[in-house]
């Protein structure tokens, strides 16, 4: 189970190429269940989604996730309807911001987009349970919720 908050961002943090990122390019098969390629780096993965109703604002998802080989990819790639999403994402240990250190393993993984996206901006966190997403207080750098806001959802960036 996928657990996550999406804000957009209202500043970037300082020092961003310090932190570890990498290239992305995302297409969809279908939207329901979702059915996702993805390029990372040199990875090519196969994701299926399927959103899960809760009384949370948070995102809940059951997820799977296959490896593909580069040349699985590209032909399911032409099989794509619309536009690929082009990222770059990054990988950030989230500090608390009462500065008493790390929270507990959650990581902040900020989106710059490119391509027909470009200028857009989000981040997301993913959580270990419901009650953890609920009670998140976001750093300064997030800005407004939009883990509800259907607009936002890769998906409909292609």
């Amino acid at each position: 189970m996928e657990i996550e908050r999406k804000y957009l961002v209202r500043e970037l943090p300082a020092n961003l190429d310090s932190y570890p990122h990498v290239e992305i390019e995302q297409g969809y098969l279908c939207t329901s269940p979702t059915l996702r390629i993805r390029k990372a780096g040199d990875a090519y993965i196969l994701t299926v989604k399927e959103k899960v109703r809760t009384d949370s604002s948070a995102i809940h998802n059951r997820e799977e996730e296959f490896s593909l080989s580069a040349e699985k990819y590209e032909l399911l790639k032409d099989k794509c309807e619309g536009r690929m999403v082009s990222k770059t994402r990054y990988r950030i240990d989230l500090r608390r911001s009462e500065g008493d250190g790390l929270y507990s393993n959650l990581v902040a993984e900020l989106d710059i987009f490119h391509g027909h996206n470009e200028g857009l901006r989000l981040v997301e966190v993913e959580f270990p349970d419901t009650s953890a997403a609920d009670s998140f207080v976001k750093p300064e750098w997030f800005g407004e919720d939009v883990s509800g806001d259907k607009r936002y959802r890769n998906s409909a960036l292609v």
